[in-house]
């Protein structure tokens, strides 16, 4: 008793308190992220999930992230339990500005587990993604159904066994048949989502909202319940954004996949370079050079400012002022001459490299941004006088979509979105590179 007392101080205070609650079955591993990871038994995982939230002296309030891993063609096992798959959750607490990983070892003959969207609601689309990609089912999920491929696929796309080429599958051919079946599965049926189709007084009309719409930026669909012109209710579809980013990286090494990092987030440039970068550092323990470890973070914070500037002129261009949009195009340019100058890329250089960057800042680039740090505060000042302080802008947007710091939580919002709610918490400021 006194060595399994010890052995418990000795693990992370969060996986102590764990496995005092649930006991022996709660096996803790090491990671090379320094992330403590912990597997539970499936069927304490709604009882984990709510003591991590509710109960536990340090309280995981967010859930950061949910999915699944298939593991049978793994071949170093050490640490962790037996699995065909993984489900595992990226836990956060803001307040102790700690992270947790849980992890739930399945069968494949037995991909069955107990949601926890009751628990932690953004827990909705995240299983909805696991189910789709790996065909793990989450028992009590209010609708389990497909979100990012078609209704009628066939096969969990992550899955290590699904072609990950057009050449590795049978030649298709688009039968009318096919493509009315495929149509028909889209139809949006109100009842599936719990939706009446009449209220006492009215019929409500059902309507897409794309997927290809002058409104919307990118390809995007939104049923929409209405009565009338008033939106009641919407439900989006998210799967035409998807971009197969990790069945993509089945084929690629770790160093010809940093183009693709670009693309996650089309607008982020080398910020999305920069985790996926470090990431595969901290696994070969690789140290960046302070130089590099600067260049990288200026270089990041340039494409930052170059995507809220987009953000905000296109937002108020949405709402109905028109002006912004082309003032911010001005100084998004003034940011990509400097981008260029230093990578000779604009939106997608790929320009960081695993254990620093392609190449040393170029002659004059000092210059360069010190007058982009002249220029732009002056700028700040003249858009929030053109639309922050606008009384149309204002109109049209104050109380629109507000939440509480809680809800924000529980429906995983992070960043601005959070602390706009008047929580203080900033990933930048309390976990500096």
């Amino acid at each position: 008793m006194a060595e399994a007392a010890e052995t418990i101080q000795a693990l992370p205070t969060a996986v102590a308190d764990l496995k005092a609650r649930i006991g022996a079955d709660c096996i803790y591993q090491e990671t090379v992220d320094d992330v403590p990871t912990v597997w539970v038994p499936r069927e304490h995982i709604r009882e984990t999930m709510r003591y991590l939230k509710h109960e536990a002296p340090k309280r995981f309030e967010l859930m950061f992230d949910l999915s699944g891993i298939d593991e049978r063609a793994r071949q170093n096992r050490a640490g962790q339990p037996d699995s065909d798959f993984t489900v595992f959750y990226h836990l956060i607490s803001l307040s102790a500005d700690e992270d947790l990983r849980v992890k739930v070892a399945l069968a494949e003959n037995d991909a069955n587990i107990d949601s926890i969207e009751s628990i932690y609601p953004v827990a909705n689309w995240y299983e909805r993604e696991a189910f789709d990609m790996f065909g793990m089912h989450f028992a009590g999920h209010p609708n389990l159904r497909r979100i990012l491929t078609p209704p009628l696929w066939e096969g969990h796309p992550l899955r290590k066994d699904h072609p990950a080429r057009a050449t590795e599958m049978d030649p298709f051919q688009m039968t009318p048949e096919f493509q009315e079946a495929q149509q028909e599965a889209l139809r949006f049926v109100p009842e599936e989502w719990g939706m009446s189709r009449k209220a006492r007084h009215t019929d409500f009309m059902f309507l897409n909202l794309g997927p290809n719409h002058p409104s919307v930026h990118g390809v995007f669909r939104i049923a929409l319940q209405l009565d009338g012109e008033v939106i009641v209710q919407a439900v989006p579809d998210i799967g035409y954004h998807h971009r197969a980013q990790e069945k993509m990286s089945e084929r690629q090494s770790w160093h010809t996949y940093i183009p693709y990092t670009d693309r996650v987030d089309y607008l982020g440039g080398v910020m999305n370079n920069l985790p996926y970068v470090m990431n595969v550092e901290r696994m070969a323990g690789i140290e960046v050079p302070p130089r590099a470890q600067v260049i990288r973070v200026m270089l990041s914070e340039c494409f930052r400012i170059a995507s809220h500037l987009l953000f905000y002129g296109t937002f108020a261009q949405d709402v109905g002022q028109m002006s912004p949009v082309f003032y911010m195009f001005a100084d998004r340019e003034r940011l990509f001459s400097i981008i260029e100058a230093i990578t000779g890329g604009r939106m997608h250089p790929s320009w960081f490299r695993i254990g620093g960057t392609a190449q040393d800042l170029p002659d004059g680039w000092d210059r360069m941004v010190l007058d982009f740090c002249d220029y732009m505060p002056k700028r700040l000042d003249h858009y929030q006088k053109m639309a922050m302080d606008n009384r149309i802008l204002k109109k049209r947007t104050q109380g629109i979509g507000a939440y509480t710091t809680e809800e924000g939580l529980d429906w995983g919002i992070t960043g601005p979105s959070l602390r706009a709610t008047g929580h203080d918490w900033d990933l930048r400021k309390n976990r500096p590179y």
